[in-house]
C-alpha cells in the first residue's frame, strides 16, 4: 500500500493508526461479534462510548464543566443555521454581529441573516481576507445577542491569534478548521462548533460546545433537530447519531491524547507551519496570501510568482506522493493543509519539493 501526504483541506488527512485501528475493529467492536456501526445507540456499549469521547474532551480541551458537550447533525454548516435559531432570543431585538475574515464567514452571516437582524462588525474583504480585521467590542450595541467568527480561515489562511473580549455578549466561534490544534481560553465564548472532518474525524457530523446559561433560549420556530436543548436533554440522542463518526473521533482523541495532549500538538503544529512559512519566505519563487501577522497554522496559503506553473507544480507534486494541494477555486494558487494528523516528515517533503522545483523552473 502506497500512503500519500494527504494536504486536503477536507475531509482531511487522520492519523494512520487510527485508520488501522479502525479497519482491525470494523467488524468486531469490542468483542461483541458485531460492527460499531451495527449496534443499536441505545446499547449499554455505544452509550460507554459516547461517555468516554465526552470525558476525552474535557480531559484534552480543559472545557469547564459549565459548558454542554453535543454531537449533532449535518456538520459545520447546519450550525449556520442553529446558531441563530438558538441565539437571537437572548435579546429582543434579534440582532446579531458578524466578523467577516472569508468565505465561511460570509457563508454564516448570509444565512443568520435570514432569522434575525444581522450585522457586519468587522471584515477584511476590502483586502482579499488577507488579514484579521480590526475590532473594537465596544462598538458593540448592548442589545447584541451573539458575535460570530471563523477562527481559522482555509481559504485564505489566516487565523484569530488573539480573540476579542465582548464582554457580556457571548462569542460565538466556528472553529471547524482548528479546534483541538491548539489550547483555548473557554472563558472568552459563549458557544463553539467545529465540523469533524478536519482535526476530530469524518465528515458530516459536528461537535458544538455550548455554555449550559444559554441552552433554551431558541427562537418559538426552531426545528427540532435544530435546537440545542433537544440534545442536551437526550445525550445528543434524539434520534439515531451518526455512531461511526462518534467511533472515529474517540479514537483520534485517544490518540490527541497518546501525542502528549494540546500543549505538545500545539508546539508541533507551530513548528510544521513555520517549516513552509520559511520555505516561501526565503524564495522570491513563491508568495504568501496572508499578511503575515495573522497566517494560519493549519492552512499554509501561497502562490507562484509565475502563476503559468501551477498545473506543473501540482501534478509533479502529486507524483511525488504530495495530494491535494491545489489552492480553492475561490483564489487559486497552492494550499497545504496540515492538520493535527500531518506529520513533520510530510511538511518536509513539502519543503523539499518546494526548492527543488523553484530551482529547476525559476
Amino acid at each position: 500500500m502506497n500512503r500519500v501526504y494527504n494536504f486536503g483541506a477536507g475531509p482531511a488527512m487522520l492519523p494512520t493508526s487510527v485508520m488501522e485501528r479502525a479497519q482491525r475493529e470494523f467488524l468486531d467492536y469490542n468483542g461483541m461479534g458485531a460492527s460499531v456501526i451495527e449496534i443499536s445507540h441505545r446499547s449499554k456499549e455505544f452509550e460507554a462510548l459516547l461517555t468516554h469521547t465526552d470525558e476525552l474532551i474535557r480531559e484534552i480541551s480543559g472545557l469547564p464543566d459549565d459548558f454542554e458537550i453535543l454531537y449533532v447533525h449535518g456538520s459545520a454548516q447546519l450550525q449556520f443555521s442553529a446558531v441563530p435559531h438558538n441565539l437571537l432570543d437572548l435579546n429582543p431585538a434579534h440582532k446579531a454581529a458578524y466578523l467577516e475574515t472569508g468565505n465561511f464567514a460570509s457563508l454564516a452571516r448570509k444565512e443568520a441573516s435570514r432569522f434575525g437582524n444581522i450585522t457586519v462588525a468587522a471584515t477584511s474583504e476590502s483586502s482579499n481576507f488577507d488579514r484579521i480585521p480590526d475590532f473594537d467590542p465596544a462598538t458593540l450595541d448592548p442589545d447584541t445577542s451573539y458575535v460570530h467568527l471563523t477562527s481559522n480561515n482555509t481559504i485564505f489562511g489566516t487565523r484569530w491569534n488573539q480573540f476579542p473580549d465582548t464582554g457580556k455578549i457571548p462569542l460565538v466561534a466556528d472553529m471547524t478548521s482548528e479546534l483541538m490544534s491548539r489550547r483555548l481560553d473557554f472563558n472568552k465564548f459563549g458557544l463553539i462548533f467545529a465540523g469533524l472532518q478536519k482535526n476530530l474525524g469524518p465528515s458530516g457530523m459536528a461537535a458544538v460546545l455550548i455554555r449550559k446559561e444559554l441552552l433554551g433560549h431558541a427562537l418559538p420556530n426552531t426545528p427540532n433537530l435544530l435546537n440545542y436543548e433537544t440534545y442536551a436533554k437526550n445525550h445528543s440522542m434524539p434520534n439515531t447519531i451518526n455512531t461511526f463518526a462518534v467511533y472515529m473521533m474517540n479514537l483520534v482523541l485517544q490518540w490527541l491524547k497518546e501525542q502528549g495532549g494540546l500543549p505538545a500538538m500545539e508546539t508541533l503544529n507551530a513548528q510544521k507551519a513555520k517549516l513552509i512559512y520559511d520555505a516561501i519566505d526565503n524564495n522570491d519563487f513563491y508568495i504568501g496570501s496572508a499578511h503575515p501577522d495573522h497566517r494560519s497554522e493549519m492552512n499554509v496559503c501561497f502562490n507562484l510568482q509565475d502563476s503559468t506553473l501551477d498545473k506543473k507544480f501540482l501534478d509533479e507534486a502529486q507524483v511525488r506522493g504530495l495530494y491535494a494541494l491545489k489552492g480553492h477555486r475561490l483564489v487559486g494558487g497552492i494550499r497545504a493543509s496540515i492538520y493535527n494528523a500531518m506529520p513533520m516528515a510530510g511538511c518536509q517533503a513539502l519543503v523539499d519539493f518546494m526548492q527543488e522545483f523553484a530551482q529547476q523552473n525559476g
